[in-house]
């Protein structure tokens, strides 16, 4: 990379991160991924993979951990290189250019405000199913009012707090899971098995693998926090390692334990997982259940952690109104963007459902890993090492070329409707950019360096 261009990319990174405060550890960051990645699926796509593919589900989940794992492999790469606010967001910038950047970074923000809201209404079904009906309507708009406004006022006091929320709830979520695979082990190799039948064909393991894929994304949303990442060369690239490989293998184990007990019956299951605890013991199913109802408070916490940052970046860069770029005197917390991101969520939760929001935001992600494996792969061709040694990973090429094709096949899996939707939000993000260069050039023409007009 040249001495100017790696000077215009520092400068905008300044721009970006001015004011936060580096303290996010690999701990911290892989405890964010986990936490997003092991989110409210791994509770119900199991029954959804033996519908369509019967016992090859676990193929299925080792598929797709190979490849989000070689779209992890280029957001270490990438974060290791340039760690910034945003994310991935930040990659593309520096390597596509701002628009390409707004696009993908309103992709990245819109796809996780749907899939929160989403979350936080299934949190509140999870809760009032043991309310009767007269109380539900009222105690499901309070708990996703209060549970979402809730992390939202614990992560304004300090990005710290937030990721100590995160931390705690992770190590609690996966505890339900890991016990699910111990008790459940003995129970599936004695159990009942899935009916062997004629492989797949193309079209339901194309679906499978959409479903599959859904359980996996989460990774690039404490990413955004980048900007906050002590160490990022070193820490990023160990907190994704950690995250991508650990829930590989929970997700492979937890698929074969279910499938070994329940059998047949697992493709028709609401609750696959508590179902499987209930045939050992009603208190287990009771287990599963509380930890379903954690997991997604978890998931929440972590989202919130993270896809805030995303608001912020792009207000830091004028891409958005600067009031959401603006950080709390005292927390140095980007509270303006996390306020509103919570508003956005609570609003979509309280008017649709988990299913509808979650197919429609691992849709609007799919082509932000196709521009992170893409930017990963530049900013290594260019030689950009802003935080000291980076990552280095010397199959990068070829992890980009899985990625990349990877997500491709995903979207191409989608119905024509669903294509036009996400095509149609990608153009739309594309106007609005145009649109606002005049606005742009004209705010640069003012700015008497390259550090003044930016919110503090």
């Amino acid at each position: 990379m040249s001495g100017s261009a790696a000077s215009d990319a520092d400068v905008r990174e300044s721009q970006r991160d001015a004011g936060l405060i580096r303290t996010l550890g690999p701990w911290t960051v892989a405890a964010g991924a986990i936490s997003m990645i092991v989110g409210a699926g791994i509770f119900a796509v199991p029954a959804a993979l033996a519908a369509s593919v019967g016992p090859y589900a676990p193929l299925a989940f080792l598929t797709c951990g190979f490849a989000v794992g070689a779209v992890a492999i280029c957001f270490a790469e990438g974060c290791s290189r340039l760690p910034t606010s945003g994310g991935i967001y930040g990659l593309v910038e520096a390597t596509c250019g701002p628009l390409a950047a707004f696009v993908v970074g309103s992709l990245l923000w819109v796809g996780c405000v749907l899939a929160c809201g989403g979350v936080a209404a299934a949190l509140a079904d999870v809760v009032c199913s043991a309310l009767p009906p007269s109380a539900r309507a009222s105690v499901h708009a309070a708990v996703i009012i209060g549970v979402v406004g809730g992390i939202a006022l614990i992560n304004i006091t300090g990005v710290s707090r937030g990721a100590r929320l995160v931390g705690a709830t992770t190590t609690l979520k996966l505890l339900p899971l890991v016990i699910f695979v111990v008790a459940g082990a003995g129970a599936a190799v004695h159990g009942s098995t899935l009916p062997q039948t004629v492989p797949p064909g193309a079209q339901d393991f194309g679906r499978a693998l959409i479903l599959a894929v859904f359980a996996f994304i989460g990774m690039e949303t404490p990413l955004c926090a980048s900007g906050e990442v002590r160490q990022p060369n070193r820490t990023i690239p160990r907190a994704l390692a950690i995250a991508v490989l650990s829930t590989t293998a929970l997700y492979i184990a937890i698929q074969i334990v279910a499938q070994g007990i329940l059998g047949p019956a697992l493709a028709t299951s609401k609750a696959p997982l508590a179902d499987a605890m209930g045939r050992i013991h009603p208190a287990l199913r009771a287990l599963m259940l509380a930890g379903t109802a954690l997991s997604m408070f978890g998931y929440l916490g972590s989202d919130i952690l993270g896809s805030p940052r995303q608001l912020f970046a792009l207000a830091r860069d004028g891409l958005m109104p600067g009031a959401l770029g603006r950080l709390h005197p005292r927390s140095h917390a980007p509270h303006i963007a996390i306020l509103c991101y919570a508003t956005l969520a609570i609003m979509l939760g309280l008017t649709g459902s988990f299913a509808e929001l979650a197919v429609l935001s691992t849709l609007a992600i799919a082509p932000l890993y196709i521009g992170g494996c893409a930017a990963a792969w530049m900013l290594a061709r260019r030689g950009v090492a802003m935080a000291g040694p980076p990552l280095g990973f010397p199959l990068l090429g070829t992890a980009a070329v899985i990625g990349i094709g990877g997500m491709s096949a995903l979207i191409a899996l989608a119905s024509r409707r669903e294509i036009i939707g996400l095509v149609t939000l990608a153009a739309l993000s594309a106007l609005a950019f145009l649109f606002q260069a005049p606005r742009r050039s004209r705010q640069a023409a003012t700015e008497a360096g390259p550090l003044s007009g930016r919110p503090e």
